[in-house]
């Protein structure tokens, strides 16, 4: 998996690096990019050679209707750019993002940052991981990788509370829940950051939490859903408490709250 996240931050860097993205619109208004139809393609092909038998469900490939997909029990959720708005900004904010789906749950998640060359990594029983400078290290296992990585989460000796937002998408509602935070534990710091990023940043504590009121899919939050899980953290309803699940009939996400380990407002 991750072989597969790097070959498609390669592509993906390619378009970057050129003075056109060729960035078409999509039905829903969303902007699309050669980025993300290469990143695509990359990635399918890998999976595809990793594991013929597991169907794949990318944000850019074809969706089945939910009669051909409600048995799958395992299966790939892919975001081949999580980001696009970010991409197209030239900001570095945006992300390759692979998850494995086991009857509605992410087991495995791979978050690559093209442009930070940062690599986050989780497997369910092993933990999860941040990898810096990724494309210069060496490794050829688990042992060697979790060697070189940072287990996560991280020692965050800064006392103050401190929450992430997404920088395209701040809704009304996020609002009124970070001023329901500030009421109770005082003045909080509050991040913006793209992508599923926000997911990371929460897995490794550098934020304590992160409120989407806003509308997302389900290959945004998979991958970022196992990688704050097998840190410790949570990513729940804010009305059930339930965790978000995979491979609905509806493919949107309901609202949800990231929260660090610990953490319980």
């Amino acid at each position: 998996m991750i072989t597969i996240a790097l070959e498609a931050g390669a592509k993906i860097l390619e378009v970057y690096g050129s003075e056109d993205f060729k960035v078409e619109s999509k039905k829903d208004d969303s902007p699309l990019t050669l980025a993300d139809q290469k990143s695509h393609e990359t990635i399918v092909k890998g999976l595809e050679d990793l594991t013929p038998n597991l169907p794949i469900l990318s944000e850019e490939g074809n969706h089945l209707k939910y009669e051909g997909r409600k048995d799958w029990d395992y299966f790939w959720l892919v975001d081949p750019l999580d980001g696009t708005k970010e991409f197209i900004k030239r900001n570095g904010e945006f992300t390759v993002n692979i998850a494995l789906i086991h009857q509605g749950k992410p087991v495995l998640g791979v978050i690559y940052a093209p442009v930070l060359d940062t690599l986050y990594v989780a497997k369910e029983g092993l933990g999860s991981y941040k990898l810096e400078g990724v494309t210069s290290k060496q490794y050829n296992s688990v042992e060697t990788f979790t060697t070189l990585a940072m287990k996560l989460p991280l020692d965050k000796k800064d006392e103050k509370i401190s929450a992430v937002a997404s920088r395209s998408h701040l809704s009304k509602e996020t609002e009124e829940y970070l001023n329901k935070v500030k009421q109770k534990v005082g003045e909080i710091d509050i991040t913006s950051a793209g992508s599923s990023l926000k997911l990371c940043l929460v897995a490794e504590g550098t934020a304590d939490v992160y409120p989407r009121f806003a509308p997302t899919m389900e290959w945004d939050t998979a991958a970022g859903h196992a990688i704050v899980m097998n840190a410790g953290g949570t990513v729940t309803q804010p009305n059930t408490g339930e965790p978000l699940v995979y491979n609905k009939e509806n493919l949107l996400n309901p609202w949800f709250i990231v929260r660090k380990d610990g953490f319980n407002l």
